[in-house]
C-alpha cells in the first residue's frame, strides 16, 4: 500500500478513536502534501512523501528549539511530540557504519575523487539514504571523505 494511502488511514482511525493531537499533525502531514501536489501538478510518489514528512519532522524540531531558547517548553514539548507522531512514517534510520558503507560504494561507484564529484554521489545517495538520514548530515560526511 502507498504511503500516502497509510497515512489517510491513519487518518481516519485517529479520527474513531478521538486522537485530536494525532489527527491534527495528520492533517497537517496531508495539507502539506496536498499543496506539494498541486504544485508540481501530479500526484507524489513514496519518495517525494516521504521527503515532505521530512520536512515537517524537520519544522517541528527547529520550532521546539526556538521555544526551548524562549523558555516555553511547554510549546517545546508539544512540538517534540508531533514530531515523534510523523516519525513513525519513516524508514528506520541508517547507522554510522552502514552510511559509511553506502558512502564509499558510491564514491567508487562514480569514481568520484574530488569536491567536483560531490554531485554525482549525492545523486546516487539520495535515492538510497531518502528519509534514513540527514541529508545534511550525509552531504558533510561526503565532504570530508572527498577531501581525504
Amino acid at each position: 500500500m502507498p504511503l500516502k494511502d497509510t497515512i489517510k488511514s491513519d487518518m481516519k482511525n485517529a479520527m474513531r478513536s478521538g486522537e485530536k493531537e494525532r489527527l491534527s499533525v495528520i492533517r497537517m502531514l496531508l495539507a502539506s502534501m496536498q499543496k506539494r501536489e498541486i504544485e508540481e501538478r501530479r500526484d507524489l510518489d513514496d519518495s517525494e512523501v516521504l521527503a515532505v514528512i521530512e520536512k515537517q519532522v524537520k519544522q517541528h524540531r527547529d520550532s521546539a528549539t526556538q521555544y526551548k531558547e524562549a523558555g516555553r517548553d511547554d510549546r517545546a514539548q508539544v512540538e517534540l511530540a508531533e514530531a515523534d507522531f510523523l516519525k513513525v512514517y519513516l524508514p528506520e534510520p541508517l547507522s554510522d557504519s552502514e552510511l559509511d558503507a553506502l558512502i564509499e560504494s558510491a564514491i567508487s561507484q562514480t569514481e568520484a575523487s574530488s569536491m567536483q564529484d560531490m554531485g554525482k554521489v549525492m545523486g546516487i545517495l539520495k535515492a538510497q539514504a531518502q528519509g534514513r538520514a540527514d541529508m545534511g548530515a550525509l552531504s558533510s560526511r561526503i565532504k570530508a571523505r572527498l577531501t581525504r
